[in-house]
């Protein structure tokens, strides 16, 4: 499994390595023991991932804005279970991708191929997180519902 000291360039930005703030979030990585384990379901995507509550949820969140069901984040092992076998295993290696949000993190132990896909809905939530908080054209977003009103 690719660690995150080598990261692609597209994933480069979102990748950090241990510069973490959050005392939780650097006990769950640190410990990576059972209890540090939560799982985060997207579609019919499951896959384990390793945070503090706060930032798994800002995590979720995000990466929610991508889909039309739901994204949430579970505390205990899901009912269907992990189908990938690869995201069934990588818990147990070394290594995993780390994504940086705020003075927190989520670690990704999931198969390659899965990391990416959770890696590009976590950018392309931000992107769409960012237009939606934006101004448009630097004024107020409001102002084109007060416009069209008059």
């Amino acid at each position: 499994m690719r660690s995150a000291e080598t990261p692609s360039a597209q994933e480069g930005e979102f990748l950090a390595q241990a510069n973490i703030g959050c005392d939780e979030c650097r006990e769950a990585l640190e410990s990576a023991q059972r209890e540090s384990i939560s799982f985060f379901i997207i579609d019919n995507l499951t896959i384990p991932m390793i945070s503090c509550d706060t930032h798994g949820d800002q995590f979720s969140s995000i990466c929610g804005l991508t889909t039309s069901d739901s994204a949430e984040r579970l505390e205990y092992y899901p009912a269907g279970g992990i189908s990938c076998p690869g995201c069934q295993l990588a818990p147990y290696e070394p290594g995993h991708p780390v994504i940086q949000i705020g003075d927190g993190m989520v670690a990704i132990p999931a198969c390659p191929r899965h990391q990416s896909e959770i890696i590009s809905r976590y950018q392309a939530g931000l992107e769409t997180q960012q237009k939606l908080t934006s101004s448009i054209d630097g004024s107020d977003p409001n102002s084109l519902l007060h416009d069209s009103i008059r």
